[in-house]
């Protein structure tokens, strides 16, 4: 690739945000996976462009083998686990989007399929990811690892066998909304006993607040905790959170005061998150 400094930085722009969408699902830290894509700017910028044919697949190298790097280095110094952290919620207008597409959201970069890529090997994470997510040939990928193309295939096939979402298949997008759509009407009726039918008899809820996180368990308990907070002013708007149904509650002067997320899996709600820290809420992903 040649052309000034200027239009090399231009070139990367335009690479920016797949480049983040790649170590995203690779590290499962949006601030980490900005880092990484960082990191690779710096390292084209030093780079002899001239010597770049292909601008987006040495990218890719780059920014495969650079969270490689910490995640092996992740790896030898663990950090908090993604059940004890909130995730980094991806909120988007529910338009009721073709089923198919929500269902690729989901499934993309929903917290389940981190917290089971949390599981691989290194290796096996950036094969899966960079193949069966974008479609990166395998000999390219075989560059990144160092290893041989049938190596690098051996990998996302392992690693394809073990990614199953933890709570089976979701279901169609609309069936789940359609679920959390009456989850929250029979709240807002004060239907306890309908709640209690769209929920799963073990679901979770974990709750972020500003000073702590709240952990329950139990269909009556989670119910119970969702017809209190129903009673409040603030109103609800239909969002996706992941791919996944969930609300965004706002006051009155139009201030986000809280955000939910569920899990729907055969017809009924296994799991919600949700949080009302202003901070955390600020850092949302639009």
């Amino acid at each position: 690739m040649t052309g000034t400094a200027s239009e090399l930085a231009e070139a990367f722009e335009l690479q920016r945000e797949r480049l983040v969408g790649v170590a995203y699902r690779v590290l499962g830290s949006r601030v980490d996976a900005e880092d990484a894509v960082q990191e690779a700017w710096l390292r084209l910028a030093r780079q002899d462009a001239d010597g770049v044919d292909n601008l987006a697949g040495w990218l890719t190298t780059v920014v495969g083998r650079i969270c490689i790097d910490m995640l092996r280095s992740r790896k030898a110094r663990p950090e908090v686990s993604y059940e004890d952290r909130l995730p980094e919620f991806v909120v988007t207008e529910d338009r009721g989007a073709d089923p198919e597409e929500e269902s690729v959201l989901a499934e993309s970069v929903g917290l389940a399929l981190l917290v089971v890529l949390d599981t691989l090997s290194p290796a096996e994470r950036l094969a899966f990811v960079l193949h069966d997510m974008f479609a990166v040939p395998f000999d390219e990928i075989a560059t990144v690892l160092g290893r041989s193309t049938d190596a690098t295939k051996m990998l996302a096939s392992r690693a394809r066998r073990k990614v199953q979402d933890p709570h089976g298949p979701a279901g169609e997008p609309r069936q789940q909304r359609a679920v959390v759509d009456a989850f929250l009407a029979a709240a807002r009726g004060g239907d306890f006993e309908a709640m209690v039918r769209m929920l799963d008899p073990g679901v979770t809820w974990r709750s972020y607040t500003a000073r702590r996180t709240i952990s329950m368990r139990g269909a009556e308990e989670v119910a119970g905790r969702a017809l209190r907070g129903a009673r409040a002013t603030a109103t609800s708007r239909r969002v996706l959170v992941d791919g996944r149904p969930g609300v965004v509650s706002v006051s009155r002067k139009g201030k986000v005061l809280g955000v939910l997320a569920c899990t729907v899996v055969d017809g009924r709600i296994v799991e919600i998150v949700s949080t009302t820290d202003p901070s955390r809420i600020a850092m949302l992903r639009p």
